[in-house]
C-alpha cells in the first residue's frame, strides 16, 4: 500500500527521481553524449521515440534499426527538426528474423561506428499466435531471442570501444514487471508454443519474454564481469503509458474509476525516464545486472532472481541463434527434455 502511494504522489527514491520524472529531468546532469554512439530499438513511435529524441537533445549519435523504415526516417526527421545538429542512422532490421539481426550486425560493423550503448527497447504483444521465419514464437522471438543474439553480435564492438574510449559501455534492456506474471518451465512452455497453438496465451507469452530480459540481464552481467569487460547491462521497467481511455457510457462511477486509472499511468516522457536514467546517469557507474522502475534500483518478481533458470534460457538460447528451431523443437532432439 505505501509503495502504491508513493507511485501516485510521485515521492522521489534514492536517485531523487521517481514515478513522475521524466526523461528530459533525468538526464539533465548527464555527461556531454557528443561523443556516444547508442542504438536504440523501437525507437519509430512511444518510449523508444521518446528516448531517441532527448538522447540526441544530449548530443549522442544514434542508430535507429527499424523494420519500417519509412517509420524510422519519420522518427529521425522529428528529431532533426527539434535538434538540426543530431547525426541519426536509419537501418534496416526485423528482430524476429535472426538473418536479419546478424545482416544488421554485418552492416553496422561496415560503418566502423563505435558503440557506447544498446538499448534494447523493442517489443511486441501478439495477441494472435504467429511464428517466425526461425520456427519460435513471434512474441519471444521479437522481444527476447532477438535483442539477445543483437547484443551477442555487438558485445565485441561494444569491449573494444570501450577499451579505446576509457567510457564504460552501457546495455540496458526494457523489460516489464508483468515478468512476474510468469510461473512454470519456460523453457517447456516456449517450446509447446512454439510447435503449435494449443497451448498458447497471449498475457503468458509476452510475460515468459519480459522474465527472459531480466534473466538475460543478469547473465549477461556476470558473463561481461568474468571477462573483465567494461560494459555493463541493467534492465528496466518502464511503466505502464497513459493513452487515450474509450468508453461506451459516463457517469460519476465511471468518471471515478476512469480518474483513478489515469493517474497510475504514465506519459510517454516519463516512461522513458527511467530508460534514460540507466542509460546515461553517472551514478550508475559499476551497476550491472540490476533491475530498474521509476528510476531506483527494484526487486525482480518470482523467476526474475533465479541464476539457474538465467544459466538454462542463455544455454537454450544459444541453441535457438545456431539452429532452426524446428529442429530444435522437435522429439526426440528437443532441448526442453533434456536437464540442462
Amino acid at each position: 500500500m505505501l509503495e502504491t502511494v508513493k507511485y501516485l504522489i510521485g515521492s522521489t527514491g534514492g536517485s531523487g527521481f521517481g514515478s513522475k520524472s521524466t526523461a528530459e529531468e533525468v538526464t539533465e546532469t548527464c555527461p556531454d553524449l557528443r561523443s556516444i554512439t547508442a542504438i536504440i530499438t523501437g525507437a519509430t513511435s512511444g518510449i523508444g521515440a521518446e528516448t531517441a529524441r532527448v538522447l540526441a537533445k544530449r548530443g549522442a549519435r544514434l542508430v535507429l534499426p527499424a523494420r519500417d523504415l519509412k517509420a524510422a526516417e519519420e522518427a529521425k526527421a522529428r528529431i532533426v527538426s527539434e535538434f538540426p545538429e543530431s547525426e541519426i542512422v536509419v537501418m534496416a532490421l526485423d528482430l524476429s528474423s535472426l538473418t536479419s539481426v546478424r545482416n544488421f550486425v554485418s552492416e553496422f560493423e561496415s560503418l566502423n561506428l563505435p558503440l557506447n550503448l544498446l538499448i534494447n527497447n523493442a517489443g511486441k504483444f501478439a495477441h494472435q499466435h504467429a511464428i517466425s521465419d526461425d520456427g519460435i514464437e513471434m512474441t519471444f522471438a521479437t522481444n527476447y531471442l532477438g535483442h539477445f543474439l543483437l547484443t551477442k553480435r555487438l558485445l565485441k564492438t561494444m569491449i573494444k570501444t570501450a577499451k579505446q574510449t576509457g567510457v564504460q559501455g552501457r546495455i540496458v534492456n526494457v523489460s516489464s514487471s508483468i515478468h512476474g506474471w510468469f510461473s512454470g518451465d519456460m523453457i517447456r512452455y516456449i517450446g509447446q508454443i512454439s510447435r503449435s497453438k494449443s497451448q498458447y496465451d497471449a498475457t503468458r507469452a509476452y510475460a515468459l519474454s519480459k522474465l527472459a530480459n531480466v534473466l538475460h540481464t543478469k547473465e549477461l552481467a556476470q558473463r561481461l564481469k568474468q571477462v573483465d569487460a567494461n560494459v555493463t547491462v541493467n534492465c528496466v521497467h518502464p511503466g505502464i503509458v497513459r493513452t487515450r481511455l474509450t468508453r461506451e457510457r459516463e457517469g460519476l462511477i465511471t468518471d471515478l474509476v476512469f480518474f483513478l486509472a489515469s493517474k497510475l499511468l504514465k506519459t510517454i516522457p516519463q516512461a522513458a525516464a527511467t530508460t534514460c536514467y540507466v542509460a546515461t546517469h553517472p551514478r550508475l557507474v559499476n551497476i550491472s545486472g540490476k533491475y530498474f522502475a521509476d528510476c531506483n534500483e527494484a526487486s525482480t518478481l518470482k523467476l526474475g532472481s533465479n541464476s539457474n533458470q538465467g544459466a538454462k534460457l542463455w544455454a537454450a538460447s544459444e541453441i535457438m541463434v545456431s539452429r532452426h528451431a524446428r529442429t530444435v523443437f522437435d522429439p526426440p532432439n528437443a532441448f526442453f527434455y533434456l536437464d540442462m
